[in-house]
């Protein structure tokens, strides 16, 4: 199962089933592959279970607030979800705590729900693919694993 932890009031991490019975509203997502110098995002919705590239953001600062605060205005996501990177052993490190720490922003800045998800291997899977963008690529992937924890059980709609 995909490790999922709603910033949204959650006190503890939460499964992607639990997210699926408790958030039958959500229904559209952007994603956030994080890296310090490009940034890969996707879009996605809970019906198909299926994600879209976006144009990977390689802004930094303030510059890359503009276009994500851009795209969030277009795509009007119900929530946001961030890959956090771990090492094989599950064990955090520096960009562990960037990417949550860009999930966190993320939540203050755009007053929506966040998930993290486990990212292990998926900047890996994409260049497997032979995806052009691998930011891009990676931030599917990432949604996907998340889309699809939350078909593992029925929601309550």
């Amino acid at each position: 199962m995909v490790p999922v932890n709603a910033l949204a009031g959650a006190s503890t991490p939460a499964s992607a089933a639990d997210v699926a019975l408790t958030t039958p509203s959500m229904q559209l997502f952007v994603a956030f592959d994080y890296g310090e110098k490009r940034c890969g995002m996707a879009s996605g919705n809970r019906l198909t279970a299926s994600a879209s590239p976006l144009p990977t953001v390689a802004a930094v600062g303030q510059a890359r607030w503009d276009i994500i605060a851009a795209r969030i205005k277009e795509w009007a996501p119900h929530a946001l979800v961030v890959g956090v990177p771990y090492h094989p052993d599950g064990a955090p490190h520096d960009n562990t705590r960037a990417a949550k720490k860009f999930a966190r922003q993320l939540h203050g800045r755009f007053n929506l729900p966040v998930f993290e998800v486990d990212e292990r291997y998926s900047t890996t899977e994409a260049h497997s693919l032979g995806a052009r963008d691998a930011d891009a690529a990676s931030a599917c992937i990432i949604l996907e694993q998340f889309l699809a924890g939350l078909h593992a059980r029925p929601s309550m709609c």
